[in-house]
C-alpha cells in the first residue's frame, strides 16, 4: 500500500512538473526573446519549482555541496538522472550544456536550452563530433558562463562502471580553464528510467577544481578519480555500496 502510495505521488510530481515548463515558457518568453538572462532566469526558476515539489510530494531533499563556480570553468560531472542537472544547474548562475543535438527539437526544452548558450553535438560521428563541439564551444567563449559536460556521455544508473570520454580531456586541453568535477548519489532516488520516485536526501558535491595545465591522461585519471570516488562516498552514505551491489 505504501509503495503504490508513492508511485501515484511520483506519476503526480512528474505530470506536476513537466507541465509546468509551459507556463514558465511562456511568462518568461519576452524577456527570453531579447536576452539569454531571460532564459536563464526562466530555467532557474523552473529548477527552483522541481525542488520544492520534489520536497512536497514525493520526499526528495535536496542537498548541493562544496562551492559552486561562479566565473567562467568547465564542470565535468557525474550524470545519473535528470535531477542532477536541476541541481547542478540551479546551484550556477550561467550554466550551458553539452547536450545531445537531437534535444534542440524537444517543444520548449530545445529553444530554451539555444537560448542558454548550450552546445548540440552529433553523437554519432565520434570523432567529427568532438571538432564540432570544441569548435561550437571555443566560438561561444564571448557567452560567458559555466560549460557543463557529463564524461561518460549519458546517465549511468548506480553501481554500473562506464568508461570516461577522451572529448572532456580534449575541451579541456582546448579551453585552458579549471575543471571542476562534480559527485552525486542522486540516481538512487530519480533513477534514469522508471516512474517511481524514493524518498531521501538527494546530493550533488562540487569537488576542488583541477587547474588546466595536466597531460590529457594525468587529467582525465584525476578527474574519474575524484568523480567516480565522490559519488560511491555519497551514495555509501545513503547505504548504497556501489561495488557489494555489482558483485
Amino acid at each position: 500500500m505504501r509503495y503504490a502510495l508513492q508511485w501515484l505521488r511520483s506519476l503526480l510530481f512528474i505530470v506536476l512538473i513537466y507541465g509546468a515548463m509551459l507556463p514558465y515558457a511562456l511568462a518568461y518568453l519576452p524577456w527570453a526573446i531579447v536576452s539569454p538572462r531571460g532564459a536563464t532566469a526562466a530555467a532557474h526558476g523552473w529548477c527552483g519549482f522541481v525542488k520544492f515539489a520534489a520536497r512536497w510530494l514525493v520526499g526528495i531533499r535536496t542537498e548541493v555541496r562544496g562551492t559552486p563556480p561562479t566565473g567562467e570553468v568547465m564542470i565535468a560531472a557525474k550524470h545519473q538522472s535528470f535531477l542532477d542537472i536541476i541541481l547542478i544547474y540551479s546551484a550556477v548562475p550561467r550554466g550551458k550544456f553539452i547536450m545531445k543535438r537531437e534535444l534542440i527539437w524537444a517543444p520548449i526544452l530545445g529553444q530554451y536550452a539555444l537560448r542558454l548558450g548550450c552546445v548540440p553535438v552529433d553523437r554519432g560521428k565520434r570523432g567529427a563530433a568532438i571538432k564540432k563541439m570544441v569548435a561550437d564551444v571555443a566560438a561561444g567563449r564571448a557567452l560567458p558562463g559555466q560549460l557543463i559536460i557529463y564524461p561518460q556521455g549519458t546517465r549511468i544508473p548506480p553501481g554500473v562502471k562506464a568508461p570516461y570520454k577522451i572529448g572532456t580531456g580534449i575541451l579541456y586541453q582546448e579551453l585552458a580553464q579549471d575543471c571542476v568535477p562534480v559527485a552525486c548519489n542522486v540516481g538512487l532516488l530519480w533513477p534514469k528510467r522508471g516512474i517511481y520516485r524514493k524518498p531521501g536526501l538527494a546530493t550533488v558535491e562540487f569537488l576542488p577544481p583541477i587547474p588546466p595545465g595536466l597531460p590529457t591522461a594525468a587529467f582525465m585519471k584525476r578527474l574519474e578519480d575524484a568523480v567516480e570516488g565522490r559519488s560511491n562516498a555519497l551514495m555509501a552514505e545513503a547505504g548504497f555500496h556501489p561495488d557489494e551491489a555489482a558483485a
